[in-house]
């Protein structure tokens, strides 16, 4: 496929040499993804009157449920075989390997753990910190192109993209799709909590999210590669697969909360 007229990328994923220590453009973004989510969430629960100490202790479990459950889906939902062989380097996080599904299972894992020790509703702190996620989302995105990583069917739309680390054909940008539609998505939500009743409805935040994302990450996997050899084996990839329980348990969550009265939102 002619990639004259096309960007070409061949950025180099590591940003700066600290030593032996390397640092790369996607850790930096994952960073920045936590920090900034981090932020946004701090100001949405001490806007509800929570505590700086609830506060913490409640992000700080969701962010190491979204470490743990990113890395373990990409280790179980993509290499099974390999780090069930090698299970010391399911700790080797530093090497890459996270998935998003993952993610989201490990915040909603982590959220669980936390109202069990301090007794808030579960839905409506899901909703809070599913407000937050977009952000998160949009950021790693972003690393993942510099990584040269997820990337789409070869394209000669006008804004294709060769990935000369991978090859000389001219392909969708997936990555930047997604990091658009996942940036709107976070403006979506501030804005769906701030102006309508939505954070009143305990599972509306967290059903849109999931219909929301998970939906269009059901959509873009048609124009990505895949990721693994034995998913052009399967009838959908595996992004599509895992997506549609998600997008079945939000449509279900958005239905149950309409047929219920507001509730008040404590604080913590």
């Amino acid at each position: 496929m002619d990639d004259t007229h096309h960007l070409i990328w061949n950025g180099d994923p590591i940003l700066l040499h600290l030593g032996p220590l390397a640092i790369r453009w996607y850790g930096l973004c994952f960073a920045l993804a936590i920090l900034l989510a981090y932020e946004l969430g701090k100001r949405v629960l001490e806007g509800e009157g929570w505590s700086r100490e609830s506060v913490d202790s409640y992000l700080g479990y969701v962010v190491v449920g979204t470490i743990v459950g990113a890395r373990l889906g990409h280790c179980l939902f993509y290499e099974p075989g390999y780090y069930l062989s090698h299970p010391l380097e399911i700790l080797f996080i530093w090497k890459g390997g996270l998935a998003s599904h993952g993610g989201a299972a490990g915040i909603l894992l982590a959220t669980w753990f936390f109202v069990r020790k301090h007794h808030y509703p579960y839905l409506m702190l899901a909703d809070r910190v599913a407000l937050i996620s977009p952000v998160a989302a949009t950021f790693i995105r972003v690393g993942n192109f510099f990584n040269s990583e997820i990337i789409g069917h070869p394209s000669n739309v006008p804004w294709a993209i060769v990935f000369e680390r991978v090859d000389r054909l001219s392909r969708h940008p997936t990555q930047l799709y997604e990091a658009a539609f996942y940036a709107v998505t976070a403006f979506f939500m501030v804005w769906l909590y701030r102006n309508t009743e939505a954070g009143k409805r305990p599972g509306v935040l967290l059903g849109t999210v999931l219909v929301v994302i998970f939906g269009f990450r059901f959509l873009i996997e048609f124009l990505k590669e895949n990721q693994t050899p034995f998913e052009a084996r399967l009838p959908l990839d595996l992004g599509q697969l895992l997506s549609i329980p998600a997008v079945a348990i939000g449509i279900w969550l958005i239905l149950r909360a309409r047929r219920r009265p507001l509730a008040v939102v404590p604080a913590a």
